[in-house]
């Protein structure tokens, strides 16, 4: 089987990523391990998160932002060093010949932070941006699933999150591919709310996608966790377009159930574009 390119990857220089850009080798050995696996191409989506009110309760945050909260319980985010990144970008690329390897951030909430976002996004260096709906409001400031768990009932958290969806696409113009719709999924609460269930959310889901098929966008299958009704619903909706994408944040994790991922996309009538890294069509 033939892997499609690998859009989702972090490396050293995201700030969740745990490692130091200081200590540069993270990007180097991620590069490694995408030729041990036979990938053909690879996105660094760097996080480009410009939120000035995350607050968070304690213990929401992993050892890799613990440190980044402030005393007034604000996690205040580094900005990311585009020039550093590049330069990391022609390092590998000179190593890798065989490995196409292309520019990226993970945007987290585009509709907000278009203006913010220029001075990386308009330097027309990034080949690649995914939009990412990281977080929604927590009184006056804005804050994670992760913690909007805690202070709201399960379903409302869901229900917020997938409404959200259709302004953030609607409110921008500066991404191309949606990326984990499921995220919302990734902190829910079962010890409260029983084992989620996306059929009691399916019309939320769908609305979701209709908004990012109706732009034109691509949907990313994020393989951090397979659900078979992402792509159905999403052909069924009118997608006509999907990535690949491992959200790697380490280098083993690169291509992760890419081969169930494909097996999966091809039984919707996805296809391969003419490039590794562009995305499967319909």
């Amino acid at each position: 089987m033939r892997l499609p390119g690998d859009g989702h990857v972090h490396s050293e220089w995201s700030w969740d990523s745990g490692s130091d850009p200081a200590s540069p080798g993270r990007m180097v050995r991620t590069c490694e391990q995408a030729v041990r696996v036979g990938l053909p191409a690879i996105v660094f989506t760097e996080h480009l998160d410009l939120e000035d009110t995350w607050r968070v309760d304690d213990g929401d945050l992993g050892p890799y932002a613990g440190a980044l909260v402030g005393d007034d319980g604000i996690v205040h985010l580094p900005s990311f060093d585009l020039d550093g990144y590049l330069e990391s970008i022609d390092r590998c690329r000179s190593a890798f010949p065989g490995l196409r390897i292309l520019t990226g951030v993970e945007f987290g909430q585009p509709h907000l932070w278009g203006e913010a976002a220029a001075t990386v996004l308009d330097t027309g260096a990034i080949d690649r941006v995914n939009g990412s709906l990281h977080m929604l409001p927590f009184g006056d400031d804005r804050t994670e699933p992760t913690t909007l768990y805690h202070h709201r009932p399960a379903d409302e958290v869901m229900w917020a999150y997938l409404e959200e969806v259709p302004r953030m696409v609607a409110g921008s113009d500066a991404f191309a591919v949606f990326t984990h719709i499921d995220y919302a999924v990734r902190a829910w609460p079962t010890a409260t709310a029983g084992p989620f269930d996306p059929r009691r959310f399916e019309e939320g889901f769908r609305a979701a996608m209709r908004a990012i098929a109706g732009s034109g966008r691509a949907l990313e299958m994020n393989t951090r966790r397979l659900w078979s009704w992402v792509p159905q619903w999403w052909s069924e909706e009118g997608g006509r377009a999907v990535t690949f994408g491992s959200d790697a944040h380490v280098p083993e994790a690169v291509a992760a159930h890419f081969p169930e991922a494909v097996l999966m996309v091809e039984s919707f009538g996805f296809r391969a574009g003419s490039r590794p890294e562009d995305p499967w069509t319909r």
